[in-house]
């Protein structure tokens, strides 16, 4: 009597590792991407949310307040380059800078990974008692490792809104 036996033969396993190497091919390329786009996209509301903050902390204090560029949290950077984070605080007498007495009201941290924030000329974007933007004629650029054609642009109108368009922008 014989006794059958089971399980897989060479061809049936080196049939299914060539499937699984056509598949893996396909699908880890767009595994990459669908990562980076989620990393921009947190990265770009993240920075809306820095600037709604800024704009009802204004609003809230019925008086000016500020985001700029930051390198520890303490103070305005001075830079177009905000990948290094940026903060928000209360900006009593309206000179964009964080003087005795006024209050940092939040930190943001550095971005991750290799991507970079970059506004063109302004220093800084400060919100009036009545949630108006003042001092920022710019737009914020987003970009990752993929270039401008994958780059984010954040606006901020007049009238204090901010919104993020996926454009093609210059990117550094």
């Amino acid at each position: 009597m014989t006794t059958k036996q089971t399980g897989f033969t060479l061809i049936e396993l080196m049939v299914t590792i060539a499937v699984l190497g056509i598949l893996l091919s396909i699908a880890i390329p767009s595994f990459q991407n669908m990562m980076l786009n989620n990393r921009i996209a947190a990265q770009a509301n993240q920075v809306i949310t820095a600037l709604n903050y800024t704009r009802s902390e204004a609003v809230k204090r019925a008086a000016t307040a500020t985001m700029c560029s930051t390198n520890g949290g303490v103070a305005c950077a001075g830079s177009t380059n905000w990948s290094t984070g940026w903060m928000a605080f209360a900006d009593t007498n309206g000179n964009g800078t964080v003087d005795g007495g006024e209050a940092v009201l939040r930190v943001w941290p550095a971005l991750d990974g290799s991507n970079t924030l970059n506004a063109g000329a302004d220093l800084r974007v400060t919100f009036t008692a009545t949630g108006f933007a003042t001092e920022f004629n710019d737009t914020f650029r987003l970009c990752d490792e993929r270039g401008k054609d994958d780059a984010r642009a954040i606006t901020i109108n007049a009238m204090g809104r901010s919104f993020v368009k996926k454009v093609t922008t210059k990117c550094p």
